[in-house]
């Protein structure tokens, strides 16, 4: 009798995480994650980034001060780019590739549908629940004002159209109308792919990212004034398309090579203070003439840190975060799997299949928790920022994320409708 295969022998919930994050190993041979097959490890980093938003966007949450935004260039919002690239190239890429230029353009524009009235929905929800606590709570303060949307209930009549046309963004729904810019691109890029070269393509993303550092392309936020949108379509596409080339296989993964981890390494410890005001502090804090020095370059760095045009210092450090992780987790992240019946592999595994669930339903997940992040932040206002109540409410918040996973996935899989047997 043949040995048992570590396939014969994993256990129940190690396949119930594989089965559910539709795990598949990389093609060795081209070095490239397949355009056609899901790879967990992008479930994995989306769900990550999932619940560094909800903290994020908490008002005053303690645990906010040790998200990654605090120790470097780039924060969440690039993992949340970068992944959608990738999870694009397999969405709506294969649709170009086999259907045509046409019909990957219909699914690119019915994906725009989903995604614009998503962002309209989420806004009219926290601007109803911030105003029905300023109308109906007995607070001390205005959750309207705090947002900034006293000027959209001064004059809605005016600001409901450019709600709707995209000219009046504020800030904290800022997020998927950059989105929505770049996926706008993606037919564009598609077609200078088929009709020229993949290398066409990436020329012209490198052109148009260039193009936003010189202010080529502004967008305005509020009708009232200058401000631009805090996210740039034009300077963020190009996170995003490098996401989606590396998936579509038009760029090939790095080789696992010491001397890049260290050069990685480098970048994230040297460029820390530089990038992080937290940081920034502690090496003052040790060494005064280091700290001016330090904050002497801020001012000449200003737009290498931008983050409304995706400055060339977030671009790097996040490419060496995602290096480093891509290292970290070995080949088709084999060690994000944890073998073995022991308490330690169960509770691993089940937090990995929560993790990959968020992930898979990352837009249902994202806009509920910015639904859910400022009503967090007013229980905290009234019942104080103390270690166990900041504790509670972001693990509720938390669960109340996985909750949404599931059932954003029990809906998609439409269960009334008959199933043959």
């Amino acid at each position: 009798m043949a040995a048992d295969t570590p396939e014969m022998t994993r256990s129940s919930s190690e396949k119930e995480f594989r089965s559910a994050a539709g795990a598949t190993p990389v093609a060795a041979a081209r070095g490239v994650i397949p355009a056609t097959q899901r790879d967990f490890r992008l479930d994995v980093a989306r769900g990550i980034a999932m619940f560094i938003i909800l903290i994020a966007h908490i008002p005053w949450d303690p645990w906010a001060n040790w998200i990654p935004a605090r120790f470097g260039f780039s924060d969440a919002t690039e993992i949340f780019v970068f992944c959608s690239g990738m999870a694009s190239a397999i969405a709506f890429g294969g649709a170009f590739v086999k259907r045509g230029w046409w019909m990957g353009t219909a699914r690119t524009v019915y994906r725009l549908w989903q995604v614009y009235w998503a962002h309209i929905a989420m806004f009219f929800f926290v601007a109803m629940s911030m105003a029905a606590l300023d109308l109906y709570g007995s607070f001390d303060r205005s959750y309207v004002v705090e947002l900034n949307l006293q000027h959209f209930f001064a004059a809605p009549e005016e600001l409901m159209p450019a709600l709707f046309t995209l000219s009046y963004v504020p800030n904290y729904f800022d997020i998927l109308p950059m989105y929505l810019g770049v996926l706008a691109m993606m037919p564009l890029i598609m077609l200078v792919a088929v009709r020229i070269a993949p290398w066409a393509a990436m020329i012209l993303s490198v052109a148009l990212w260039l193009g936003a550092q010189f202010g080529m392309f502004p967008l305005s936020a509020e009708p009232w004034s200058g401000r631009e949108w805090f996210f740039n379509p034009f300077g963020w596409q190009l996170l995003f398309f490098t996401g989606f080339f590396f998936m579509r296989g038009w760029l090939l993964a790095p080789p696992i090579a010491a001397s890049l981890v260290v050069l990685s390494l480098a970048y994230l410890v040297l460029g820390a203070p530089f990038g992080s005001w937290k940081v920034y502090e502690w090496v003052n804090a040790l060494h005064g003439g280091l700290g001016d020095w330090i904050r002497g370059t801020y001012e000449v760095t200003a737009p290498l840190r931008d983050k409304t045009h995706f400055g060339i210092f977030r671009y790097l450090h996040f490419l060496a975060i995602g290096y480093l992780a891509y290292a970290a987790v070995g080949e088709g992240g084999h060690r994000l799997n944890a073998t073995g019946d022991g308490f330690g592999a169960r509770v691993w595994r089940w937090t990995m299949l929560q993790i990959v669930k968020v992930g898979q339903q990352s837009l249902a997940v994202f806009v509920f928790s910015m639904c859910i992040a400022r009503l967090i932040g007013v229980v905290f206002d009234e019942l104080g920022r103390s270690a166990g109540v900041v504790a509670l409410g972001n693990l509720v918040g938390f669960a109340m994320l996985i909750a949404t996973a599931y059932l954003a996935g029990w809906f998609k899989s439409q269960p009334w409708r008959s199933r043959k047997t």
